[in-house]
């Protein structure tokens, strides 16, 4: 398992975290490592999102009809 060394937090900061991973029954460094790990879970969910949501809409350069799809959408209702 890798270490990672972070310098100059704001004492601030850190009492903060202290207390949050002591209302949690947590310890400090296990309170870090849950929040870094879901940190990184949140941004592959995004990617994953924003990829779905790239494959869900039309090529980069392709030419619209956007009065055919203003038509469409209102024929829809």
């Amino acid at each position: 398992m890798a270490q990672v060394l972070i310098r100059q937090l704001d004492d601030r900061v850190v009492e903060a975290l202290r207390a949050r991973a002591k209302a949690q029954g947590l310890s400090l460094e296990q309170s870090l490592r849950d929040l870094l790990t879901a940190a990184v879970r949140q941004g592959n969910d995004l990617r994953d999102e924003l990829a779905r949501l790239r494959a869900s809409t039309p090529a980069a350069g392709r030419c619209l009809d956007v009065a055919a799809l203003i038509r469409e959408g209102r024929d829809g209702r």
